[in-house]
């Protein structure tokens, strides 16, 4: 179970912005006793603005609340990736230009990242954002919601330290 760290938590708003700080460290946080970084949710983009060159802020609604997104549009420019490989910089760089300029308003979106703390609230630093056509796609990621975290999620506190596999 422990492995999760590594995997994109798909969950409902309600549950990214009910996320607590975890005792594990500052970057982390916690549902119910289980770890979560990373977070993978899916709604109708609600509110978009772009700083060029800098970042893309948009927020996704699924019915159950707002979930604030940043896609950061610096790379060719920030400190941060100064020391890796240039070639992968620019592709980066280049596949956050083409996802912001797919993100519009009332589109709905999948959005994949990191869960972080700004200014004290949650928001989901956005590595890969998808645009849905199927129209079927918001209640599909409701259900799949609703049974990991029944099947999967929530027996993580009761079961944790055990060794058991329970997805």
């Amino acid at each position: 179970m422990e492995s999760l760290n590594y995997t994109h938590i798909k969950l409902l708003a309600f549950d990214v912005l009910a996320l607590t700080p975890s005792p594990i460290g500052p970057i982390s946080f916690s549902r119910k006793g289980m770890p979560v970084l990373h977070v993978e949710s899916l709604g109708i983009v609600v509110t978009r603005e772009q700083k060029p060159g800098k970042f893309l802020k948009f927020t996704i609604d699924d019915g159950t609340g707002c979930i604030p997104c940043i896609l950061w549009l610096n790379q060719l420019v920030s400190p941060y990736f100064s020391r890796r490989d240039p070639s992968a910089v620019k592709f980066n760089a280049d596949m956050a230009a083409r996802l912001a300029a797919q993100i519009h308003l009332g589109a709905v979106a999948r959005v994949c990242g990191k869960v972080k703390r700004y200014r004290g609230t949650l928001q989901i630093t956005a590595s890969n954002v998808v645009l849905e056509a199927d129209p079927n796609a918001q209640v599909l990621h409701w259900l799949d919601c609703v049974r990991l975290a029944r099947n999967c999620y929530d027996k993580f506190a009761k079961n944790r330290g055990k060794g058991q596999i329970l997805c």
